[in-house]
Protein backbone atom coordinates (compact mmCIF):
# COMPACT_ATOMS: atom_id res chain seq x y z
CA UNK A 1 0.00 0.00 0.00
CA UNK A 2 1.14 3.62 -0.67
CA UNK A 3 2.65 5.57 1.87
CA UNK A 4 0.25 8.37 1.11
CA UNK A 5 -3.05 6.11 1.14
CA UNK A 6 -1.62 4.90 4.72
CA UNK A 7 -1.28 8.07 6.23
CA UNK A 8 -4.64 9.35 5.09
CA UNK A 9 -6.19 6.04 6.40
CA UNK A 10 -4.45 6.56 9.73
CA UNK A 11 -5.54 10.02 9.85
CA UNK A 12 -9.13 9.02 9.15
CA UNK A 13 -9.41 6.39 11.70
CA UNK A 14 -7.71 8.88 14.43
CA UNK A 15 -10.93 11.17 13.53
CA UNK A 16 -13.45 8.49 13.38
CA UNK A 17 -11.80 7.36 17.23
CA UNK A 18 -11.83 11.05 18.25
CA UNK A 19 -15.97 11.57 16.65
CA UNK A 20 -17.00 8.05 18.60
CA UNK A 21 -15.21 9.07 22.24
CA UNK A 22 -16.50 12.70 22.01
CA UNK A 23 -20.33 10.98 20.78
CA UNK A 24 -20.05 8.65 23.85
CA UNK A 25 -19.10 11.27 26.75
CA UNK A 26 -21.70 13.34 25.53
CA UNK A 27 -24.34 10.67 25.28
CA UNK A 28 -23.01 9.45 28.90
CA UNK A 29 -23.73 12.84 30.38
CA UNK A 30 -26.59 14.39 28.35
CA UNK A 31 -30.00 12.96 28.61
CA UNK A 32 -31.70 10.98 25.39
CA UNK A 33 -32.73 14.59 22.95
CA UNK A 34 -30.22 16.69 24.54
CA UNK A 35 -27.62 14.72 23.77
CA UNK A 36 -28.69 13.63 20.25
CA UNK A 37 -28.76 17.86 19.15
CA UNK A 38 -25.34 17.74 21.15
CA UNK A 39 -24.03 14.79 18.94
CA UNK A 40 -24.86 16.39 15.58
CA UNK A 41 -23.33 19.41 16.48
CA UNK A 42 -19.86 17.46 17.50
CA UNK A 43 -20.43 16.11 14.15
CA UNK A 44 -20.68 19.25 12.51
CA UNK A 45 -18.26 20.92 13.54
CA UNK A 46 -15.61 18.64 13.29
CA UNK A 47 -16.91 17.97 10.05
CA UNK A 48 -16.04 22.05 9.32
CA UNK A 49 -13.06 22.06 11.19
CA UNK A 50 -11.60 19.22 8.94
CA UNK A 51 -12.68 20.98 5.82
CA UNK A 52 -11.04 24.17 6.91
CA UNK A 53 -7.90 22.15 7.72
CA UNK A 54 -7.94 20.68 4.19
CA UNK A 55 -8.69 23.94 2.76
CA UNK A 56 -5.71 25.66 4.48
CA UNK A 57 -3.32 22.78 3.36
CA UNK A 58 -4.46 22.71 -0.09
CA UNK A 59 -3.38 26.54 -0.08
CA UNK A 60 -7.35 28.14 -0.52
CA UNK A 61 -8.94 30.41 1.82
CA UNK A 62 -11.42 29.12 3.93
CA UNK A 63 -14.94 30.32 3.59
CA UNK A 64 -18.21 30.04 5.66
CA UNK A 65 -20.41 26.88 6.50
CA UNK A 66 -21.69 26.26 3.69
CA UNK A 67 -18.23 27.02 0.86
CA UNK A 68 -18.93 30.74 0.21
CA UNK A 69 -15.62 31.89 0.18
CA UNK A 70 -13.46 33.53 -2.15
CA UNK A 71 -10.72 30.76 -2.67
CA UNK A 72 -10.50 29.72 -5.90
CA UNK A 73 -9.89 26.20 -6.85
CA UNK A 74 -7.86 27.41 -9.09
CA UNK A 75 -6.24 30.10 -7.48
CA UNK A 76 -6.68 33.39 -8.28
CA UNK A 77 -6.67 33.20 -12.40
CA UNK A 78 -9.97 31.26 -13.16
CA UNK A 79 -10.41 28.47 -15.55
CA UNK A 80 -8.78 29.68 -19.35
CA UNK A 81 -10.41 27.46 -22.30
CA UNK A 82 -8.73 26.73 -25.72
CA UNK A 83 -10.73 26.40 -28.66
CA UNK A 84 -10.95 22.67 -29.95
CA UNK A 85 -11.12 24.01 -33.78
CA UNK A 86 -8.42 27.15 -33.62
CA UNK A 87 -6.66 26.90 -30.98
CA UNK A 88 -7.46 30.11 -29.32
CA UNK A 89 -7.40 31.09 -25.35
CA UNK A 90 -10.02 33.02 -24.06
CA UNK A 91 -12.27 32.82 -20.88
CA UNK A 92 -15.62 31.58 -22.26
CA UNK A 93 -18.40 31.65 -24.24
CA UNK A 94 -17.57 31.31 -28.04
CA UNK A 95 -14.29 31.57 -29.51
CA UNK A 96 -13.08 35.11 -30.38
CA UNK A 97 -11.09 33.92 -33.52
CA UNK A 98 -13.39 31.57 -35.48
CA UNK A 99 -16.77 31.57 -33.41
CA UNK A 100 -16.93 28.06 -32.72
CA UNK A 101 -18.28 26.81 -29.00
CA UNK A 102 -16.09 23.88 -28.54
CA UNK A 103 -13.46 24.37 -26.00
CA UNK A 104 -11.54 22.40 -23.63
CA UNK A 105 -10.50 23.72 -20.05
CA UNK A 106 -6.48 24.62 -19.77
CA UNK A 107 -5.28 24.88 -16.19
CA UNK A 108 -1.71 26.29 -17.00
CA UNK A 109 -1.23 29.67 -17.98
Amino acid sequence: MDPNTKRFLKTQMVWIAISLAISFGLSLLLPFPYSLVAIIGVFLAMNYFMRQRQMRRMGMRGGGFFGTGQGSMFGQRGIRYVCIMCGAKHNGGSCPNCGSKLKKASFED
